[in-house]
């Protein structure tokens, strides 16, 4: 049986690559990473004419150049995977701008099919495209599409699998670029097929060009296989680089640039497009977008518009994380009924149960946000917000499309960093891609907010909604501060130019969107649940073991058993049975007492414990003791544990995130506690390190553990000098 034929996706951003896809594969695709990068891949299956094949979905590129981690991933995969055709998804109505792309995959020689997408909307703006003629100038198939329709996708791909099972041979197409250039790349052909270099990867012409442009990747990957040969070609770009810099004022690269275009152009005007309309139209998007992008108008619907979405997701998802809770509620009961009373109990109802159930837990509020996202991002309205913050992110050496990692990750408050993290892959620029990755932590997550929830209730409670915005708006501050910081310091680099396709805006499919929300929510859940749930277990192994020592118990039991005998008016040296009821009430509260004082000393005991007692004497600085360090040692595997943690360290038991009115009569009542402390507090935990699924996400998306490793050291770092400043002038102006 023959292996079935590679079908490469690739295109523009935006030119309706993934809708394309989500079409073709349907339910039959999964998501992976190439080797080596974070740059996401899709793979799926499809038959056509009975016979199978396989698709692959490429980043979206803009050109083959080594500007970004996709345009190199692409390249890479042409090269060392050699598919066996390409379809070349182009926006019929941009078709100028997106056949630069063909361009370059024609000079490479793949085996091309070109779909021109969203036919539809050219023709509704009075576009129509000759697609034989083009096809006939350009020596390529070429299959007007609708993507979302699926119309004439069956043509496309009987085109494309015919070309691919006819094998043929690489064959580049020759642009001319000038006599000039012409002429030495010429001379640089001839010296690549005299000494065979890099021929076994790249056409001679390809490699030409890439020399004459002076493509980074290329020239290092030519200095490994022969670096003489790779000086000796860069030695003659050099000369004509000089030669037409000194006649036209031009470089190299900007003149191949300007002759592709060229190219097109001569091809467009053979009677291959034919224009019906007034040039000075404004089209459905554009008077929507003299709205949404105005300089007043847009931020104030964007921020309704945002706010609509945050309001979408925690309405809607109400109900699904109530079933959640519930569930994971009765399965906790099950298992303290069913369970014998133990270690092996407490680590299945405590660690596992609760460490899980925290987590997934939150699974409605992922779905349904990502929902919402994909929503906005499939109907070309995400484009437009990070147009609009780029001019204010790029002070701060950040691109407008970071915008949206920020929002994901808490912006407006209740996101996750993971999503946000991982949604930095949209940043073509690596230093401002790590950038991005290492300051959105710093929004108020979900797993924030019942701690910051219960701080300003207690101690702040008369201006609620006052403190909540000004917490939020300090965290957008302290990011672009520190990624200002970053990208002056370890990050240095000229910013990017903010290259972004604005797409029309259309209705999104209900397939792309279930297809997107599930790929979303499905990594949520792996990377979260297994790696909080082995933490949750470590934390209660750190706070259970090693437990008393046996002469503090005995004389623990002692005690109650006292309480229980004086409670029922017994004599003292008569034994009850724990568990039968009191006959006075005030002996209740003396036996709750005792357990109280155990569960502390068994706490300080702990592992978690001693570790808390131990930098209590740094962390007071910032007006935190022990039990504050034990949550705190928590908030470093989840944010989630912080307040049940809290609450176990104050000797309340666990204590749930949204029934914290103990602990706040607690923390209210103790006398170390005040304004100055919680304020301390709640600056720490907006800023200290990531939780642990965050920083795993980090290093998977910055490629090495040093960041994760740098995240959590110097936001913890930063998080303690700010608290402990606040809280030390907070007791000199306190007196």
């Amino acid at each position: 049986m023959s292996s079935p034929i590679t079908i490469a996706l690739a295109g523009n951003p935006n030119a309706g690559k993934t809708t394309l896809f989500n079409h073709i594969t349907g339910s039959r695709q999964h998501v992976g990473n190439y080797p080596g990068v974070t740059v996401d891949y899709k793979e799926g299956r499809c038959r056509v004419d009975g016979h199978d094949c396989r698709i692959v979905d490429l980043p979206g590129i803009y050109s083959l150049s080594p500007y970004s981690e996709e345009e190199v991933v692409a390249r890479d995969y042409l090269v060392q995977e050699r598919p066996g055709v390409i379809v070349n998804i182009v926006d019929a109505a941009n078709l100028e701008r997106n056949l630069y792309l063909s361009c370059q995959f024609l000079e490479m020689g793949v085996p091309m099919v070109i779909a021109l997408n969203m036919i539809d909307v050219a023709h509704d703006r009075g576009i129509d495209i000759n697609h034989k003629k083009l096809s006939e100038l350009i020596g390529v198939p070429v299959c007007p599409i609708v993507a979302r329709s699926g119309k004439g996708v069956k043509e496309m791909m009987d085109a494309a699998f015919a070309l691919g099972s006819a094998s043929q041979k690489w064959q580049p197409t020759h642009i001319s670029y000038g006599d000039d250039l012409d002429a030495v790349m010429l001379e640089i052909e001839q010296v690549i097929n005299n000494e065979a270099f890099l021929t076994e990867l790249y056409p001679a012409r390809w490699t030409a060009i890439k020399y004459v442009e002076e493509d980074e990747q290329h020239l290092r990957q030519g200095d490994g296989a022969d670096a003489s040969v790779s000086t000796l070609l860069q030695e003659k770009v050099a000369e004509v680089g000089s030669h037409l810099s000194q006649t036209l004022g031009a470089e190299p690269d900007a003149m191949i640039a300007d002759h592709r275009y060229g190219y097109i152009k001569s091809i467009l005007r053979q009677n291959v497009v034919h224009r019906t309309y007034d040039q000075n139209r404004l089209y459905t998007s554009d008077k929507i977008d003299k709205v949404l992008t105005n300089r007043f108008a847009g931020p104030i619907a964007m921020m309704l518009i945002l706010f609509g979405l945050y309001q979408f997701t925690f309405t809607y998802s109400e109900l699904p994380v109530a079933w959640c809770e519930s569930f994971f509620g009765w399965l906790n009961g099950m298992a303290s009924t069913l369970l014998p009373d133990g270690y092996f109990k407490s680590m299945i109802t405590a660690g596992v149960i609760d460490g899980i159930g925290g987590v997934l837990g939150f699974v409605p509020i992922i779905m349904f946000m990502f929902f919402g996202i994909s929503l906005l991002e499939d109907s070309g309205y995400l484009a437009r917000v990070a147009f609009m913050m780029d001019r204010i992110f790029h002070v701060f050496g950040l691109h407008g499309s970071s915008v949206m990692a920020y929002i994901v990750s808490g912006g407006i408050a209740g996101g996750c960093a993971v999503p946000g993290v991982m949604a930095t892959r949209t940043l073509r620029s690596r230093k401002e891609r790590l950038a991005t990755i290492l300051t959105v932590p710093f929004m108020n997550c979900g797993a924030k907010l019942p701690v910051m929830a219960l701080l300003i209730g207690t101690f702040f409670s008369q201006h609620n909604a006052m403190y909540m915005f000004f917490f939020t708006v300090l965290a957008w501050v302290m990011a672009l501060l520190v990624a200002k910081f970053l990208r002056s310091t370890l990050l240095r680099g000229t910013a990017t130019p903010f290259v972004l396709e604005l797409p029309p805006y259309r209705f999104p499919t209900f397939q792309g969107l279930l297809i997107h929300t599930w790929e979303r929510t499905w990594q949520y859940i792996k990377k979260a649940g297994t790696v909080i749930l082995a933490i949750s277990i470590l934390i209660w192994a750190m706070m259970t073991f090693p437990g008393l020592p046996q002469d503090q118990q005995e004389s623990f039991q002692q005690q109650r058993q006292q309480i229980l005998a004086h409670g029922n008016g017994k004599n003292g040296s008569e034994e009850l049975a724990e568990g039968q009821p009191l006959a006075d009430e005030a002996w209740q509260e003396e036996l709750l007492l005792v357990d109280a004082v155990e569960a502390e000393a068994a706490l300080r005991y702990s592992v978690a414990g001693k570790i808390g007692m131990a930098i209590e004497k740094v962390s007071s600085l910032a007006g935190f003791d022990w039990r504050i360090n034990i949550a705190l040692l928590g908030g470093f595997a989840a944010k989630e544990v912080i307040i049940s943690t809290l609450g176990t360290s104050y000797s309340l038991g666990g204590v749930e995130s949204d029934d914290v009115a103990s602990l706040s009569a607690t923390l209210a009542a103790e006398p170390d506690w005040g304004p100055v402390r919680a304020l301390s507090l709640i600056i720490f935990v907006m800023f200290y390190a990531p939780c642990f699924v965050t920083v795993a996400c980090i290093v998977r998306e910055a490629g090495s553990w040093r960041w994760g490793a740098f995240s959590m050291i110097f936001n913890t770092v930063f998080a303690f000098s700010l608290s402990t400043m606040i809280f030390q002038i907070g007791k000199v102006l306190l007196g």
